[in-house]
């Protein structure tokens, strides 16, 4: 640890002293210069969520420690700037502060933990900071990894190195795992047994409303969706996987006029590009963020923010789920299969395994292995009514059947604040 320290004082150092001269608000919220005026007491509870996909797993879990400890103070952070955003749109009346996750340099987190003063800190699925666990654990807090996944990817590089990769986590009191593969990948590198369990993803417990006839009927007027449209979901593509979907939609929409692409790329700045493309090839297409409903039948709807993709999969009959035609690892299989609509995704699902697989055995998602295997399971979709409904009931019952995990979480988080008041 004391080389690890040394190495972020050399960085971390100057970053602080020429905060002092050019002063970029964000770079001073990570060095812990700025921190948020909001008052907060000492021995609450702290969550942790990295970007967008952790700050939605997040959600659930702050509104059940909401729900359970209204006295203590709950503290929110988040490391980009898109989860961020998103936390305090969803979250900002229910935590007592949101802020911005520090550096792993001594000043800054010491600075952060010494205005929080947690009992509890709770790091949701990754982003793990070996300088702020060891500090928390000394100052008498405890930490827990919660929604702990461990990729394939991730694996292989704990395995390089696996006394240092064991070291990770050392100061956390208990990883709960998504799955037995995620567990026994943590065991295979050295983790105590006993410090890590398997209970499930809490993302199968979020809030879900499903779309009623009204906010369907309010996204089709904005997007001008005729009556027939039948509309297809490409949600959180990459780079050259968004150029693959539009053009297996040009391809199909010969075969199939009411066929409509909303497309969402990972990057809202590659909007622009996919809008001249279809422009190009002849095709009516819209920015979401200019829609007014004045376009009417438009053949493409492209989506340029951040926050909306998981209700407008609400809007198709069917979808598939980007960074997975690529080697990226995939993105969240459960925002379209809670909607009832079948899923497709390539074969790169290392940051989802179980979740895709158990998807596709359930009968509610399909993998393709390329972009030729994509066009065909989306044809024979299109084609065959009856599977495409059938597809949909299963994805739904699949999330229904793996809700529970939260339940299971909330015990340990009990256990743990238990102590922690004992101790005090």
């Amino acid at each position: 640890m004391l080389a690890y320290h040394l190495l972020w004082t050399l960085v971390g150092g100057p970053l602080l002293f020429g905060c002092r001269f050019y002063r970029n608000p964000r770079l001073m919220q990570r060095l812990g210069c700025l921190v948020p005026n909001q008052e907060v007491h000492p021995g609450g509870i702290w969550v942790h969520a990295l970007s967008v996909g952790e700050v939605k797993s997040a959600i659930p879990l702050v509104r059940r420690l909401r729900e359970d400890y209204p006295k203590k103070s709950l503290v929110l952070s988040s490391t980009t700037r898109q989860g961020l955003d998103l936390a305090s749109k969803e979250l900002g009346g229910e935590v007592d502060a949101i802020i911005t996750m520090p550096l792993d340099f001594w000043w800054s987190y010491r600075r952060v933990i010494s205005l929080i003063k947690p009992n509890l800190f709770l790091l949701v699925e990754t982003d793990i900071w070996p300088g702020v666990l060891r500090h928390l654990r000394v100052s008498g807090a405890q930490s827990l990894l919660i929604n702990g996944r461990i990729s394939r990817r991730t694996h292989k590089s704990y395995k390089r190195a696996p006394r240092l990769a064991q070291r990770l986590f050392t100061d956390l009191k208990l990883c709960l795992m998504q799955t037995e593969q995620d567990r026994e990948r943590l065991l295979s590198i050295g983790v105590p047994s006993h410090k890590v369990l398997t209970v499930g993803n809490i993302k199968f417990d979020r809030p879900f409303s499903p779309m009623d006839s009204k906010e369907r009927g309010s996204w089709r007027r904005l997007f001008g969706l005729e009556e027939n449209s039948v509309v297809l979901v490409a949600g959180s593509t990459h780079g050259e996987e968004s150029y693959m979907i539009l053009e297996i939609f040009l391809e199909l929409q010969g075969r199939y006029p009411d066929l409509v692409l909303i497309l969402a790329p990972r990057k809202t700045e590659q909007a622009r590009e996919l809008y001249d493309a279809a422009v190009a090839k002849g095709k009516p297409c819209i920015v979401r963020s200019q829609a007014d409903g004045s376009v009417k039948g438009p053949g493409v709807v492209i989506l340029d923010t951040v926050g909306e993709l998981e209700r407008i999969y609400g809007l198709g009959q069917l979808s598939f789920v980007g960074g997975s035609l690529i080697p990226f690892g995939g993105h969240n299989l459960l925002e379209p299969a809670s909607f009832g609509i079948p899923v497709l995704y390539g074969p790169h699902t290392d940051n989802f395994t179980w979740m895709s697989e158990a998807l596709e055995n359930a009968g509610g998602g399909r993998r393709v292995r390329d972009k030729v295997g994509l066009r065909e399971a989306i044809d024979r979709l299109l084609a065959n009514d009856g599977l495409r409904i059938e597809m949909g009931r299963a994805a739904s019952s699949f999330v229904k059947q793996n809700q529970g995990a939260l339940d299971r979480v909330m015990d340990h988080v009990a256990a743990c604040l238990m102590k922690g008041e004992a101790r005090t």
